[in-house]
């Protein structure tokens, strides 16, 4: 449980940092913004279990919590760009 709470805070900071860093627009508010961020971290976390990185009770560090939240903001713009008519 620990380690779920500590990505999610992680995810939180490492969201912020991610739109800072990818380029673009970014069209986000805040909330959605933290939200993808802690998706990232998420992602990074359960990913890197899968992949046999991290241990069971173990959260992803900080340089992959980013990576994943910049994954995620890419994909998230990707879908959310509406082409012009």
């Amino acid at each position: 449980m620990w380690s779920l709470i500590t990505a999610v805070i992680v995810g939180f900071i490492a969201g912020l940092i991610a739109r800072a860093i990818h380029p673009g627009d970014n069209k986000a508010g805040f909330i959605v913004t933290s939200l993808l961020g802690i998706a990232g971290s998420l992602l990074a976390t359960y990913g890197g279990r899968l992949l046999g990185l991290y241990s069971e009770n173990a959260a992803a560090g900080f340089i992959a919590s980013v990576f994943g939240a910049l994954l995620i903001l890419f994909a998230y713009n990707k879908l959310s760009n509406k082409p012009a008519a």
